[in-house]
């Protein structure tokens, strides 16, 4: 397949925040969250390219605000734009307080995969097709995220 839609590559975690999660305070360890993250993202880079795909950067966890131990947390992932082998995925994630009922986007972040072969060299990835307003919003500020990545180095 030469190329896929945004929607296709969607990844829908949920978590438990178990004791051994948290920090002293009660709150979700934010090592924990960014393993969950990776995780999710890269199902959906997986996902997308029907292969293996590797974490080559993150490039931002905004930590909005803290998620507590007894809190449901879902993760919303999806390829946002491909480049050549590599591709951004976001990563949007949200706790739910079911004592209280209160929903919260708690975290954002990106991260660069790259598509493997079976040798574990880069290979190119599959193109993807953003159809909604919101999907080509972020298709366009990742090649914007990409060109500031790349100057950095």
């Amino acid at each position: 397949m030469d190329e896929k839609r945004v929607s296709e590559s969607v990844i829908t975690m949920t978590e438990l925040v178990l004791p051994n999660h948290t920090n002293q305070l009660g709150n979700l360890l934010g090592g924990q969250l960014m393993h969950w993250i990776d995780i999710c993202a890269a199902l959906s880079a997986a996902k997308h390219n029907n292969r293996i795909c590797v974490t080559a950067s993150v490039d931002r966890i905004d930590f909005h605000h803290p998620i507590k131990l007894g809190d449901a947390v879902t993760l919303v992932s999806s390829v946002n734009r491909v480049f050549t082998t590599s591709m951004e995925v976001g990563v949007k994630v949200f706790s739910d307080t079911f004592r209280t009922g209160q929903r919260m986007h708690t975290n954002s972040a990106y991260l660069t995969f790259v598509s493997v072969d079976d040798m574990a060299k880069p290979f190119n990835a599959v193109k993807i097709i953003p159809e909604t307003q919101d999907e080509i919003r972020r298709y366009n500020q990742a090649l914007q995220r990409r060109n500031i990545r790349l100057q950095s180095r």
